[in-house]
């Protein structure tokens, strides 16, 4: 009997230890799922990021070029929308600047910057009712600065022609950190300088002067609210639908820059300058 009892201990001794091992193999499998979904969630977060920050510097293609030209059924429907014109100066009796025998569209802003960022869609999509833009290139604002890798555009080498508008885009600096600042690009001659001091002693950017007939300085929507997690795809589809934010803020936008520059150019073309949108905001601001 002892010996019965001492074989029937030694049974419920490698059962327990068997199920401890069952129990230890389960935790361990429940732990390297877990990791592995981790790991799966963070490689694609990651990829998304790396996805959106590798277009920097890529050709916008024709086709996305035309989606940028809004048409004018939808531009009247919205008007100013959301988009803010606290930043605008008038300025009077002053000489129309020219360059090339039209009126100069002067723009001054960085790739880091966020608030250049969002104007760029505005003044890009402005710019387009005007004349064609060919080598503009995707870019993302600074990765590290208030609302990081805004999904935008750099002017920076590309091209823009007109019949009635000169038009100057000066980046400068990338979205690249270089000490405490960022990694220089282009440099504003001493008269664009002097232009930007004239009308903003604080050398604010973006920095849009429309022909020395009225300045615009900073953002004229919070491109956080408006572009944070968005991609340009989502943005060009957002602005089409006149409900959401990104419609009212950036074809709002689009519509006052448009307003000024036909202020600047003798309200050519009239297809672009005799809009009710541009007559409305005109009485605005």
């Amino acid at each position: 009997m002892e010996q019965q009892t001492e074989v029937s201990q030694k049974a419920n001794s490698n059962d327990k230890g068997t199920k401890r091992i069952l129990i230890y193999a389960i935790l361990l499998a429940v732990l390297i799922v877990v990791g592995l979904l981790a790991i799966f969630t963070f490689s694609n977060n990651s990829a998304t990021t790396k996805t959106e920050i590798s277009y920097d510097n890529i050709q916008v293609p024709q086709s996305v070029l035309l989606k940028l030209n809004t048409p004018n059924s939808l531009n009247n429907q919205i008007g100013i929308g959301t988009a803010s014109y606290s930043g605008l100066i008038p300025i009077k009796n002053t000489t129309i600047l020219m360059l090339n025998g039209k009126p100069e569209i002067l723009y001054l802003g960085a790739d880091y910057c966020p608030y250049c960022a969002a104007m760029r869609w505005a003044f890009v999509i402005a710019l387009s009712r005007f004349g064609n833009f060919s080598n503009l290139h995707y870019m993302t604002s600074s990765a590290s600065d208030y609302s990081p890798s805004t999904p935008t555009f750099t002017f920076y080498n590309s091209t823009y022609t007109s019949n009635y508008i000169s038009f100057v885009g000066v980046e400068q600096t990338t979205n690249q950190p270089s000490g405490n600042s960022y990694k220089p690009l282009q440099t504003p001659t001493p008269a664009e300088e002097a232009l930007q001091s004239q009308y903003d002693g604080q050398g604010s950017i973006p920095f849009i002067l429309f022909a020395n007939t009225s300045a615009l300085i900073g953002a004229t929507y919070d491109p956080l609210t408006v572009l944070d997690t968005l991609n340009w795809s989502t943005v060009i589809s957002d602005i089409y639908n006149s409900s959401t934010i990104q419609s009212q803020s950036i074809i709002g936008s689009a519509n006052l820059i448009t307003t000024k520059i036909c202020e600047a150019d003798n309200n050519t073309p009239s297809n672009v300058c005799s809009q009710q949108y541009v007559k409305n905001i005109e009485r605005l601001s």
